[in-house]
């Protein structure tokens, strides 16, 4: 991993870990914002397990402490390409929740609510860019590619092989038929 990669994938991570550490032990601070999106989302994850917990706070703190775990895998290079999507899928809801700018009257109130979600939509960008960062090295669909070319040309070189020693075993035993003892 390149020294530019590292830092890089560190400032990446640091606002998901420091809001995410702030939002876990005060989850109240974004409740009343994300109370709207948190009722929507309740009906589906009752769907998905009776048991599931629906109430605003407690998935605030489940989204807080998936960012601070995603985001210090980030920084430290541990299953990057994953935790990036992670955190570009946990990023999705608190955007619309925290800082849905088209709904705000006070224009002051909106120009800050924009520019945070303009500056969310700029991290989810750099999180697409670290998700699809193969550091170098071939990615799956071209080492997919390359194992079933090189297992192609295995195939045709066996058979070409068993083909030319049929035809010596072929050939051995005309002439021992020929030629016995």
């Amino acid at each position: 991993m390149t020294p530019v990669r590292s830092l890089a994938r560190a400032m990446l991570s640091g606002i998901f870990v420091v809001s995410g550490a702030q939002f876990f032990a005060h989850p109240e601070r974004m409740a009343a914002a994300a109370k709207p999106m948190t009722d929507r989302a309740a009906p589906m994850l009752a769907r998905v397990h009776p048991r599931f917990p629906t109430d605003t706070e407690t998935l605030i703190r489940a989204n807080a402490a998936v960012a601070v775990s995603a985001g210090l895998m980030l920084a430290t290079g541990k299953f990057t390409r994953l935790t990036a999507l992670v955190l570009a899928s946990t990023l999705v809801p608190v955007t619309l929740a925290a800082h849905s700018f088209w709904t705000d009257d006070d224009p002051a109130t909106r120009h800050d609510n924009q520019i945070h979600f303009v500056k969310n939509l700029g991290l989810f960008g750099g999180l697409l860019l670290v998700a699809a960062d193969t550091e170098g090295k071939p990615g799956l669909r071209w080492r997919t590619g390359h194992r079933i070319d090189h297992t192609r040309r295995s195939m045709r070189r066996a058979v070409r092989t068993a083909r030319r020693e049929a035809r010596i075993a072929v050939r051995s035993a005309a002439t021992a038929r020929r030629h016995p003892g």
